[in-house]
């Protein structure tokens, strides 16, 4: 399903560009994968930005799925005392992860119904249940793109996850050892919820 030619290979594109602030040789690597290039890949993020902008374009979880297609995966969620519900997508560039959004009750409608399908509250990549989550002893197991948000504060909790400098990044604080063995904290910057870098806790944003 797409809008207008706007669909799964164009929604990759738009989270690549995001993280191209970061890690640019993976993103052209990725670019690549997708058979496509830098210019396609600003141009489908000035489309996304404009449908986001257009009062006839879908909102709440309707947009993605106008995107993407119907969910393959809906799953409930509890988060404190709210009943909450959880949609996702397989994106070929990522096998092993997936896209999710996370729904917030709305009225009296199930979740994930109903024409806006409840406020969306997060939209990132997340580790697959059916993947088996890459093997962290250390800081240095941890390389870009190897891991999600989940991923890291498995390995090393107790973690405190922080809103980032942008709407899709996040980051996380955590204690871990280096590759010497010596414990010690550290903050990593994720884009759509997949690791980007890791430097020393208390460097600046």
């Amino acid at each position: 399903m797409a809008i207008h030619g706007f669909a799964t290979t164009e929604f990759q594109l738009v989270l690549l560009r995001r993280m191209a602030d970061f890690r640019p040789e993976l993103v052209e690597q990725a670019v690549d994968r997708l058979g496509s290039s830098r210019a396609a890949m600003r141009e489908a993020n000035k489309r996304w930005q404009a449908m986001l902008r257009s009062p006839r374009f879908p909102h709440g979880a309707r947009r993605f799925a106008a995107v993407l297609g119907p969910p393959p995966t809906i799953l409930p969620r509890r988060i404190g005392d709210l009943s909450c519900t959880v949609q996702q997508w397989p994106l070929p560039l990522w096998p092993d992860l997936r896209f999710e959004i996370l729904l917030g009750p709305h009225g009296g409608s199930p979740p994930g119904d109903g024409p806006a399908g409840g406020p969306v509250w997060n939209e990132w990549l997340v580790r697959a249940e059916d993947a088996p989550r890459p093997a962290a002893a250390t800081v240095a197991d941890l390389a870009p793109w190897s891991c999600v948000v989940g991923d890291v504060a498995v390995a090393f909790p107790p973690a405190v996850l922080r809103e980032g400098s942008a709407p899709t990044r996040r980051q996380l604080d955590f204690t871990a050892p280096d590759a010497a063995g010596a414990l010690r904290p550290w903050t990593a910057d994720f884009t759509w919820g997949l690791l980007q870098e890791i430097r020393p806790g208390g460097s600046s944003d």
